[in-house]
């Protein structure tokens, strides 16, 4: 095997420098939310790209933000533990290419499901701020899963607007269906719950780039033996690696009310890795 530094570091330079800045920027969340009460997350996350909360910089950014010490700090183990063999093994340009465009990757696929999903949402809602009836408007109503939404996303500041929407302004079209004000009131209502579901997918955190380590590491490592905290006997990488991309898949699909992980992001990073690594084998590039 020939190393891309020459020689293995337990702690090469671009995972030491990917550690350290997550860190730095993960007690810049801290401090910036209990100091002045602004949320970063919210800011350097990845927001769904019609939202008014979007800028492009997030694309690159929200790959350094993280939601608790949990998940940065089993996020960044991880990448510590089989990045390191990565970068030894590639040299670091090219572990840091990957590392971006893994991460990247997970940003598409998680933008087209997101699309795929509440596009037609939107559409609905903006059919009926445009041209408000109540036909259109208990059809939407009766449909939404309100309480399971607001709750699933922990969104309290629209709770009592939904309330008061559902209790009083759809019950009175369901018997006035001509109440000028019922629509008046309903249409204010979904010009304000369209701006707040768009700005609702915010991804933050390095799992994308993340499974795109794991992937590139069973593909390098097949036969390593794994020891996992939840496994009672070790197991080879390429089988690891596949059945966590199994329970991501299958978990995308079942689509779980409380479920806030962005599993098609993980997705792309290990299909955007899988589609990079066979690109460079193509192109005479080795990877080992």
């Amino acid at each position: 095997m020939q190393l891309g530094s020459g020689r293995w570091s337990m702690m090469p330079p671009v995972v030491k420098n990917l550690l350290i800045i997550n860190g730095l920027m993960f007690l810049a969340t801290l401090t910036f939310q209990s100091s002045f009460g602004i949320d970063l997350r919210d800011m350097l996350g990845l927001h769904y790209f019609e939202s008014e909360k979007f800028n492009p910089f997030q694309i690159v950014s929200y790959m350094f933000m993280h939601g608790d010490i949990s998940h940065i700090f089993f996020n960044m183990f991880a990448v510590w533990m089989f990045g390191s063999a990565i970068e030894n093994v590639w040299g670091s340009k090219k572990f840091l290419i990957y590392y971006l465009l893994t991460g990247f990757g997970a940003a598409f696929l998680h933008y087209v499901t997101i699309y795929i999903d509440i596009a037609p949402v939107i559409s609905q809602m903006e059919m009926i701020i445009n041209q408000p009836n109540a036909d259109a408007i208990l059809a939407f109503t009766d449909s939404h899963s309100w309480g399971n939404y607001i709750s699933q996303y922990q969104f309290p500041d629209m709770y009592a607007a939904v309330n008061d929407f559902y209790y009083n302004q759809a019950q009175t079209l369901r018997l006035e269906p001509d109440n000028a004000e019922a629509l008046r009131k309903s249409t204010f209502f979904f010009q304000n719950y369209l701006e707040h579901y768009m700005n609702l997918p915010n991804v933050v955190g390095a799992s994308g780039s993340l499974f795109g380590i794991l992937l590139a590491f069973g593909m390098m490592f097949p036969n390593v033996r794994l020891f996992m905290i939840f496994l009672p006997i070790p197991i080879k990488a390429k089988y690891f690696v596949i059945g966590y991309g199994v329970m991501e898949l299958v978990s995308a699909f079942q689509n779980n009310p409380g479920d806030n992980v962005a599993h098609f992001a993980h997705l792309g990073g290990m299909l955007f890795g899988f589609l990079l690594i066979k690109y460079w084998e193509k192109t005479g590039q080795r990877w080992r």
